[in-house]
């Protein structure tokens, strides 16, 4: 039986280019996982090992790996930081228990960092934050624990103080224990002395200790009374302290420090040892019914308690689908039999695994607090619950966002169709922000994603991992459609073709509902003009043609149904009359309620060196894009905006041209606003011209 309070399951996550891989590199050199340090911009980084992450010099995918450290087991994830891959981020903080966050100490608080952030706090996760790249020019940690203050409304409470900026960078001073921690230049990260606080720092770290003894008693009245009696608490009792705060979120512990350069990380694994908590001491999983609802009971992590696990990525390899999972309860033994409660099926465990990024380690068994993989798995999909036969229940599912680009691709060779449509299963089952769809009127193959990075990566998988060669058309946005005015109408449905017939007679109101609310059904009817039983049948109908908008096909959003009053036939009247009903009042009614063409808004976060601010500005500007805030950096400008994303298409190429290659952006949905009438115009006349043409195909 293993110690759980040893455990420590935790994800290091940030925003491009803040240094995560090169980081969790380190950590794993340290851990003695591996014994030589591949680096990111060498293409050699161990947890980078898709070809694409190497030659890109970003993460895609999050990779698991577990180490030790003093006596205690890390399971380590390292998440991607492009926006496009969020998903990824998201759904291994929802199986974490603690998180490092790393900031660029010359970048700062940069857009993804903000997202991640954000998800963080939704899971709950409690993190230390870690202040890296100190060594480069406009490095300054003071600067980014203000912007950690201001930007995200978090506290940090600095644990390690910088000694020297930039080139002049030697190591840290440990607050806590008023010790130095200084580095030789070698690279080395063992070649350390622990000195004495240099003494042009003993002031400054006198200062801060001090407002960390304060922020830290706040979490015990009677260490808080001792010390405004002037009795300072022991550096035991202070880690306790920081420990119950730290997991509470109510402060963050922050470090300093340069991965590249090997300074500072011993620090930060020993903070994720004294303050990040261990599987017990996080709120445990709620479980909930198949509705989704919560049932009020909860998954505590025991070992001894029935299995429940969730499945939270699924990777395709050599060796078949790894299904990486979290058990928070119960334990697991190759050769069980365990059910999944998503599917109501019982799969049995053929192999377990641990991994260390892309190599794994054959295990027996595995226990509450564990992340590890399954191979062999039949019908599991991100998200789904693993558990005791006996005792089933279901995990919280996870929750992802709906896609706002798609493209159509073909095969280039015409025979690869059917090995397309495999990969293609394949990927989605591995990514759940990726869909496929065949367009029913043209016959195309749609793929569909959360940005132009994400579909070009899924193509070069295509064509490298799984050897298709496919022919790529040009973005297509995912408009929608919705009502701008209220209409009263009345619909009957009526067939009389021998024996019994079909009739149905609706008097509805078709309206505007808010923005975001989507489709809303209510029935006002009394007296029994139309039946309780032909309600949900009204709805069905209503609902199942909101897949499809009068203007242009796209989906219909935010529109409210009331049923007022209606008549039936005694014998002629059925659900499926009603339903039909539903349907031809939708056809009837729609064009007549103002209907209006939704076009997907982005939020964009330009970074741009302050000589190129103007050209940005006028840029964006021709791209219909609002201009919200402007924010002047040490190393240049961030220009915040909202702009369609029908008009960013390729903005990299632009923004990198403008800015000599020294702009960056991001981008994310915000949200859905109506279309201007001459795009609208346009998007209509080419979905008329769309569906023509297949028409004439067939």
């Amino acid at each position: 039986m293993t110690d759980l309070s040893l455990y420590r399951n935790i994800g290091i996550f940030a925003h491009v280019d803040a240094g995560k891989t090169t980081t969790t590199e380190r950590i794993l050199k340290l851990t003695g996982k591996i014994h030589k340090l591949g680096e990111v911009h060498d293409g050699e980084s161990t947890m980078d090992f898709m070809e694409q992450e190497a030659e890109r010099g970003i993460t895609i995918q999050s990779a698991a790996t577990t180490c030790q450290w003093k006596g205690h087991r890390f399971n380590v994830i390292d998440t991607p930081g492009h926006v496009d891959f969020t998903i990824e981020v998201y759904r291994s903080l929802k199986v974490l228990d603690g998180g490092i966050g790393v900031f660029c100490g010359s970048g700062g608080v940069e857009p993804q960092s903000e997202t991640n952030w954000r998800y963080a706090n939704d899971s709950k996760v409690s993190r230390l934050i870690y202040v890296n790249k100190l060594d480069r020019i406009g490095a300054d940690y003071y600067r980014v624990i203000k912007q950690v203050e201001e930007v995200l409304g978090a506290k940090p409470l600095p644990m390690t103080l910088p000694i020297g900026t930039e080139d002049t960078f030697v190591g840290v001073v440990d607050v806590l224990t008023r010790k130095a921690w200084v580095w030789d230049d070698s690279g080395d990260p063992m070649n350390y002395t622990i000195e004495d606080v240099p003494a042009d720092m003993v002031e400054l770290v006198e200062e801060w200790r001090e407002k960390m003894i304060e922020t830290a008693v706040e979490q015990d009245d009677d260490l808080m009374e001792a010390y405004l009696n002037g009795e300072e608490p022991s550096i035991e009792d202070l880690k306790l302290c920081i420990r119950k705060g730290t997991i509470k979120m109510d402060f963050f512990p922050t470090y300093a420090g340069s991965s590249f350069k090997n300074k500072g990380v011993q620090l930060v694994l020993d903070g994720v040892v004294d303050y990040l908590p261990n599987p017990t001491e996080v709120n445990p999983q709620p479980e909930t019914d198949e509705e989704g609802k919560e049932t009020g009971t909860f998954a505590i992590v025991d070992a001894d308690r029935p299995l429940r696990a969730l499945v939270f990525k699924i990777m395709d390899d050599r060796f078949g689908a790894l299904n990486f999972i979290r058990i928070y309860s119960g334990r697991l033994k190759k050769g069980d039999t365990i059910l999944n409660t998503f599917t109501g099926k019982t799969e049995r465990v053929g192999r377990m695994v641990e991994m260390h990024a892309n190599d794994r380690n054959e295990i027996e068994s595995a226990q509450a607090g564990d992340i590890v993989a399954l191979i062999g798995l039949k019908n599991v999909q991100t998200g789904h619950t693993l558990a005791d036969p006996d005792h089933p229940a279901t995990l919280e599912p996870m929750v992802f966002p709906d896609p706002v680009i798609s493209i159509a691709i073909a095969p280039k060779n015409k025979g690869a169709s059917e090995k397309m449509g495999v990969a293609l299963g394949k990927m989605v089952q591995e990514d759940p922000s990726f869909r496929v769809e065949t367009d029913e009127d043209s016959g195309e193959t749609i793929i569909k994603g959360m940005g132009e990075l994400h579909l070009d990566i899924k193509v070069d998988i295509l064509r490298r991992t799984h050897g298709v060669e496919v022919e790529v058309g040009k973005p297509q946005v995912a408009y929608r459609e919705t009502i701008t005015q209220a209409v009263d109408d009345s619909y009957t449905h009526k067939k009389q073709s021998g024996g019994s017939g079909q009739y149905g007679r609706i008097d509805y109101t078709i309206e505007p509902n808010e923005p975001g609310a989507g489709f809303a059904f209510e029935s006002v009817v009394t007296g029994g003009n139309v039946p309780r039983e032909y309600w949900p049948a009204v709805q069905k109908g209503f609902d199942a043609s909101m897949a499809k908008g009068v203007l242009a096909g796209y989906p219909c959003l935010d529109v409210k149904v009331t049923l007022r009053d209606g008549a039936y036939h005694a014998v002629d009247s059925s659900a499926l009359a009603f339903e039909i009903a539903a349907k031809g009042a939708y056809r009837q009614t729609i064009p007549k309620a103002g209907p209006q063409l939704l076009e997907p808004i982005m939020k964009i976060d330009v970074f741009t060196p302050a000589d190129h601010v103007g050209d940005v500005i006028g840029d964006l500007n021709r791209r219909r894009a609002m201009i919200k805030s402007q924010e002047p950096g040490a190393t240049g400008v961030r220009v915040k905006s909202e702009a369609p994303l029908s008009e960013m298409f390729g903005y990299i190429g632009d923004l990198r041209t403008m800015t000599s290659g020294r702009g960056q952006f991001s981008m994310e949905f915000s949200h859905y606003a109506p279309c201007p009438r001459n795009v609208a115009e346009t998007v209509i006349k080419e979905a008329n011209e769309r569906r023509k043409a297949a028409e004439a195909a067939k």
